[in-house]
């Protein structure tokens, strides 16, 4: 299977460039770095994972992605409250991130 076809690996991507054009004019570099890396690790897990030799290894790095999506949406929460980000742009983010967190979690679990 090619993880460029995966809806969670299309939506991680969207979700990904989101992140990084809205925090392109934040000027605590320290926390852009953090939830730009955060972000950037969701497609980059579930890719790694897909290209590994075996389930295993696959749903580790499935996890591995899976828990980004709550370090991300941790980092939308603490920027929604203290103003670095738009309010709106962070609850739509926030929803994306629990969905897909859903959605790599029932995708490890159908793997054999």
């Amino acid at each position: 299977m090619n993880f460029e076809d995966l809806e969670i690996w299309k939506r991680s991507v969207k979700l990904s460039i989101l992140i990084y054009k809205e925090t392109l004019s934040l000027k605590d570099y320290g926390f852009k770095d953090q939830i730009t890396r955060s972000a950037l690790s969701i497609p980059s897990n579930i890719a790694e994972g897909m290209e590994r030799d075996s389930v295993k290894e696959t749903k580790h790095f499935l996890s591995y992605s899976k828990a980004s999506c709550g370090e991300l949406r941790t980092q939308i929460i603490i920027a929604k409250e203290v103003g670095f980000l738009n309010t709106n742009f962070c609850e739509k983010t926030y929803q994306e991130c629990k969905e897909l967190s859903q959605m790599i979690s029932s995708f490890s679990k159908k793997l054999t």
